[in-house]
Order: C-alpha cells, then sequence, then structure tokens
C-alpha cells in the first residue's frame, strides 16, 4: 500500500507545506526525505492521467536522492532550505541519461550525457529529481495534438489550458505533484503558467541563472526561472541556481544576494509604478478588477503607488517577435530543411517565418530594443518597481484547433522578457469560472530582492497563493 493511500490525510496535508516548513519538518526528525518523495510519486499516479504535466517520471532516481537526503541530514549534513525538496524540470532541460526531448519526436530518444548547470545546481543543493515535465515544442509550438505526448491541462480546471510554454512545470506545481519547478521565460514562459495555474512564477534577470545545457529557443532572450507556490520558495529555488556560469556566454558574473534575509514583510515606501495602459483596453474586467483590489493592497501597505506611461505594449510585442523568429529559425534550419515532417504543425509555422527576417530588419530591432530598454531604465529614477497585470484573461480552452495565442491577445509578459530585467507573476484572484487571475511585478536589473519582497509583502497580506485544486 502506498503511503498516500496508507495516510491519505497526512500525506494531504504534507503537500500543502511551503518549502521552508517542509524543511523543518525534515530537521526535526518528522519527515523523512523519502517519505515527502514518495508521496509526490504517489501523487502523480493518482491524477497525472488527467493532466499531462510529466513526460518523464524519474521514480527510482527521486527515491535514491529522498535516501541520500535522509542520511545526510541525519548525520548533521545540511546542505540548505533545498536539501530534500522534491522538484521538477522542465524537458528542454539536459538530465544526464534522461530523456531530454523538449516535447518534439526530433529528440525522443534524446539521452543527453550532461546535465545542465540549472539542474546540476538544484541537485547539488539537496534537490531530489522527481522528473520532467511537459512543454510546448521547443518552448515555442503549442498548444499543440499532434506531438508523442499530449498537452497538459489545468490542475484547476483540466478542460482548460495551463499557458505555455513551461505548461506541465505550471500544472505540477499548481496540482502540489511538486513544490517548486523549473521554467525557461523568453516572452512569458515562466509567468504565463505561473498566471494560468494559480502560482508564483519568476523571470529573473538575463543572465542570473546560467542557460547552459537548456535547449535555446531564442539566444539572446531566453531565461530560466523558478515556478513554486509562494514568494519564499521562489526566493528559496532562485537562491539554489543563481550564479555566474563561464560555460554559458550570457551569464552575468553578479553576486548573489541573500533573497529570503529580504522578505522583510514591509513594502512601507516603495515606490511603485502601476503600468495600467498595458492591460486596461484589451484585458477581461474581471482582470482589470483584480489587479485594481491588489493595487489597493499595495497602498494599504504603505508602497506609494502612482501610474505611469511606458512605451505601448505593442511595442515591445513588435521588437521581440522579430528578433525570436530570427533566433529561432536559426536554431531549427537544418532540421526544418531535412525533417520538417518530424516538427509540429505549429511550430513549422512558427519557425519557418523567420526565414523571412532580412538582416537589415533584424538588426533595426536589436536597436529598438535597446531604445525601448533605456526608456524603461529611466523611470527606474522614480519607481522602485513596476506593477501590472500578469495575464490579460484566464485559461484558454483546451481546444485543439483554438486560437493561436499570439493572435487571439498581446503578451503582457513581454516587455520585462525584452528588457531582460526580473519580473514575478502571483496569483491576484479568481474567475468567475473559478481560474486564477494574476498579478505582475518588474524591477531593475538584478534587483529580484525588491521584486520578491513585494511580492511575499502582498501575499502575507492576502491568500490568493493559497487556493488549491480539486483534482478529479
Amino acid at each position: 500500500m502506498s503511503v498516500m493511500e496508507a495516510e491519505a490525510g497526512t500525506a494531504d496535508e504534507l503537500v500543502e507545506h511551503s518549502v521552508l516548513g517542509l524543511g523543518r519538518l525534515m530537521r526535526e526528525g518528522a519527515l523523512s526525505p523519502v517519505t515527502l518523495a514518495q508521496v509526490c510519486l504517489d501523487r502523480i499516479a493518482r491524477h497525472d492521467g488527467a493532466l499531462n504535466s510529466f513526460i518523464t517520471v524519474t521514480e527510482q532516481r527521486a527515491l535514491a536522492q529522498a535516501a541520500t537526503a535522509a542520511r545526510e541530514l541525519a548525520a548533521g549534513i545540511d546542505r540548505g532550505p533545498f536539501h530534500g525538496i522534491p522538484f521538477a524540470l522542465k524537458d528542454n532541460v539536459d538530465t544526464a541519461g534522461i530523456l531530454s526531448s523538449s516535447h518534439s519526436k526530433i529528440f525522443v530518444e534524446r539521452f543527453p550525457r550532461e546535465s545542465a548547470t540549472v539542474a546540476d545546481k538544484l541537485e547539488a543543493a539537496g534537490g531530489v529529481l522527481i522528473g520532467k515535465t511537459s512543454t510546448f515544442e521547443f518552448a515555442i509550438g503549442g498548444p499543440s495534438w499532434d506531438l508523442p505526448w499530449p498537452p497538459a491541462r489545468n490542475p484547476w480546471n483540466s478542460d482548460y489550458l495551463p499557458g505555455g510554454s513551461s505548461s506541465g512545470s505550471g500544472a505540477a506545481v499548481g496540482a502540489r505533484f511538486v513544490p517548486a519547478a523549473i521554467g525557461t521565460d523568453t516572452g512569458g514562459s515562466v509567468r504565463w503558467p505561473a498566471a494560468m495555474c494559480g502560482i508564483t512564477g519568476l523571470k529573473p534577470t538575463y543572465g542570473r541563472i546560467s542557460r547552459r545545457g537548456v535547449h535555446p529557443n531564442t539566444y539572446s532572450l531566453d531565461h530560466c526561472g523558478p515556478m513554486t507556490r509562494s514568494v519564499e520558495d521562489c526566493a528559496v529555488m532562485l537562491a539554489a541556481c543563481a550564479g555566474h556560469d563561464p560555460r554559458d556566454p550570457g551569464s552575468i558574473d553578479e553576486p548573489v544576494p541573500d533573497y529570503l534575509a529580504a522578505l522583510s514583510g514591509s513594502i512601507k515606501g516603495l515606490r511603485i509604478g502601476l503600468v495600467r495602459h498595458w492591460y486596461d483596453e484589451e484585458a477581461t474586467d474581471e482582470v482589470v478588477a483584480a489587479v485594481d483590489e491588489a493595487v489597493a493592497v499595495l497602498r494599504d501597505l504603505g508602497a506609494i503607488v502612482e501610474t505611469v506611461t511606458l512605451d505601448p505594449l505593442r511595442d515591445y510585442v513588435d521588437a521581440k517577435t522579430t528578433i525570436s523568429v530570427s533566433e529561432l529559425f536559426s536554431v531549427h534550419e537544418k532540421d526544418m530543411r531535412t525533417r520538417p515532417q518530424d516538427f509540429g504543425k505549429l511550430l513549422r509555422s512558427r519557425v519557418m517565418v523567420g526565414g523571412l527576417v532580412r538582416a537589415e530588419d533584424y538588426v533595426q530591432a536589436m536597436r529598438w530594443r535597446a531604445e525601448l530598454c533605456s526608456r524603461m531604465m529611466v523611470q527606474f529614477a522614480r519607481f522602485d518597481l513596476f506593477v501590472t497585470a500578469g495575464w490579460l484573461a484566464p485559461a484558454d480552452p483546451a481546444i485543439p484547433d483554438g486560437v493561436d495565442f499570439f493572435k487571439k491577445r498581446q503578451l503582457v509578459t513581454m516587455p520585462f522578457s525584452l528588457t531582460g530585467m526580473p519580473a514575478l507573476n502571483l496569483p491576484c484572484g479568481f474567475s468567475s469560472g473559478g481560474l486564477p487571475l494574476s498579478l505582475q511585478f518588474g524591477g531593475r536589473p538584478f534587483d529580484e530582492a525588491t521584486v520578491l519582497r513585494a511580492g511575499d509583502a502582498y501575499q502575507r497580506a492576502t491568500a490568493w497563493h493559497l487556493a488549491k485544486p480539486e483534482l478529479a
């Protein structure tokens, strides 16, 4: 009999604990890392058939790593707050000897010899790898129904999508399969599924977390980021995997602060710019109302919130798209020419257009990007942070022939992707249909600490992040 079958109440309580809470239980001897890993594995076995959040579940590896963590903690060897914590990796993150498919037929038999730096760091911190999560094909082609594995579903309602491209990571954390997961973000792929699944997702500053061993989407825009239930848990995971990596040419040698120490609970006097014009016309009424209510909470907490006008959202979206499709085509050009039939239809359509972008268009888009970044930076003379909607609508239905999300609405996540600045999405309400809504903070380069502090203060004053979906 499984742990969950034998102690269903205890198991259900365990999956609600924070990362720090689980760590305290393990250090007190009240919880074995092996028991915790088994609870996660049993929950996946019971419920993931309806959500498709995992491509590969690494059961034996997880139990072995958990047993090692148990022995180390019992012997007084403590690797830090992530020691013994189960986590998942998006399947475009390489893991030595484990399928790393990027959710594509192209890589259906790809077992790398070496793990990505972010995977190595999390395991060095004592993390327990539970498995690899589904994604849009190569982190861009989705949601697609013509791939070797089905698309992930939303844990709040499996008739809906969980966002993307880190769809499986968002669904797995939202469903309480794991307390933490890694996603990747080029235009919003950590923050969109965080918004749809009612969890917290951080895109750090470009270069803060190594991307070595992560299959590229867009070289100059790709980020890795933590996806957890709370800001506090995000801070723990970020601390475990941030830092300079000389093997990643985009990595920046910048000191990593104590993110947990930054969570003071106070934002009194913090100057926050409300970027309302990015969402007030296109977002649903429920999103606008939820963000308004969240801003009221921030003001009640002592923050100074004033409306600010930045460049139009469309400018960021167009510059990012021109850059991204060009670089995306360069990544997949060889396979696109020699085996296009092995890509999903949606990915083919998104990659092939990159072959039509002229060099001068790409160069002009890069210049435009620099100008947009510079103008945003000017506003940080007035503000410590920006706040805006995390997404413009609740989750979309899981319909195979649904409208392409790129054509349906603008991506309010793209400005912080294009500029490379840190951005955090966290839940701020629910739609009338019971689907999560989200708030987004953006900050100065390498000032994740202030972004996290604001998000943590908001979560201490609200309970949206504590809501739990009822799984079938």
